[in-house]
C-alpha cells in the first residue's frame, strides 16, 4: 500500500517556502530541500493533513490553499497544494528541519538552494524536483 503525503507550495513575492530536511540517517531524503507537509494520518484528508503539518512544522495556520496536482508511484501518493504565504518569513517558527528559506523558481530550477544557516548549497529532494517540473 503506498504512503500518502500532502505538500504545500506556499508562495510569497514570487518565491516558494522551502524546508531543509534534517541530516538524520533513516529519514526520507535527509539534508535536501523540500516542501512543508507530510504523511496523512489514518482517516485524514490530504488538505487536513497539510494544515496539521503546517501547524506542527512552522506554527502557521494556512488560509486558502487549492489542490494543484497529484503524483503516484508504487511507493507513494503525492498530493500538492498551492497557496499564498500571508506572513513574513520571520513570523514562522521552524519546528522541524534545519533551515527554511523563500527561494525564487529560477534558483529551484538549478537543482540546489543556498542554506543561510549552514552556509552551503544543498540539493532538492526528488518530490520538490517533480513539483518544479510541473511549474513550467
Amino acid at each position: 500500500m503506498p504512503v500518502e503525503v500532502a505538500l504545500a507550495v506556499l508562495e510569497r513575492e514570487g518565491c516558494w517556502l522551502l524546508q531543509l530536511r534534517d541530516d538524520i540517517e533513516g529519514i526520507v531524503h535527509p539534508g535536501t530541500w523540500g516542501l512543508f507537509g507530510g504523511h496523512l494520518d489514518p482517516g485524514e484528508t490530504p488538505e487536513l493533513a497539510l494544515r496539521r503539518e503546517l501547524q506542527e512544522e512552522i506554527g502557521w495556520r494556512a488560509g486558502a490553499v487549492s489542490h494543484w496536482l497529484d503524483d503516484r508511484d508504487a511507493h507513494r501518493v503525492l498530493h500538492v497544494f498551492r497557496g499564498p504565504l500571508t506572513v513574513p518569513l520571520d513570523r514562522l517558527r521552524l519546528q522541524e528541519g534545519q533551515d527554511m528559506v523563500l527561494a525564487p523558481l529560477a534558483d529551484l530550477r538549478t537543482g540546489r538552494v543556498w542554506s543561510p544557516r549552514l552556509a552551503e548549497f544543498r540539493p532538492l529532494a526528488p518530490s520538490l524536483q517533480l513539483v518544479v517540473r510541473f511549474a513550467g
